[in-house]
């Protein structure tokens, strides 16, 4: 099962390949890594998707709490929370699928960002399964690469909460 975890760390040298060490040291896999700066000056929101039961879990979220630079690790398994993911899609620009790719796009609240006589690139965001459809209906166009941002992630608010 796929699982989403955000880790708040210290922006420091090596961070990074601390916490992908402690994955590929005990043979788990990251299937998408995000990394970014936070509002908050020295501190990065490291937002990763893995996969494992959950034993598996528990391990990966204590022993990301055991390492020296992670402030917090938020595992959203037990929050609700939104997500997103950007893709680039560049795709080509024959003037007899052009209309309908376009169409898609619209549908898709995508946008062209770049236009070239027989390509044009796409930029969508969204959760991953519209991430996917779109690229299913622009497949049978003809897509010639795909770049993707992999998955950000953020606690959703509560709705009767007051801030004091």
């Amino acid at each position: 099962m796929r699982h989403t975890l955000g880790v708040l760390v210290e922006n420091q040298p090596g961070v990074l390949s601390r916490v992908a060490g402690l994955f590929s040291g005990r043979g788990f896999n990251i299937e998408s890594l995000t990394v970014a700066e936070t509002l908050e000056q020295g501190v990065s929101h490291i937002t990763l998707v893995t996969t494992g039961d959950e034993m598996i879990m528990e391990q990966i979220v204590k022993q990301l709490n055991k390492l020296v630079n992670v402030i917090k690790v938020i595992d959203f398994r037990e929050v609700r929370f939104v997500d997103r993911e950007l893709a680039l899609i560049k795709v080509k620009a024959e003037a007899s699928t052009r209309a309908e790719a376009l169409r898609i796009v619209d549908i898709f609240r995508g946008k062209v960002v770049d236009v070239s006589q027989n390509f044009f690139t796409v930029e969508v965001t969204g959760d991953e399964g519209k991430i996917q459809a779109i690229l299913d209906l622009l497949s049978q166009l003809g897509i010639v690469e795909v770049v993707r941002t992999g998955k950000v992630a953020i606690a959703r608010s509560r709705k009767n909460s007051t801030k004091r």
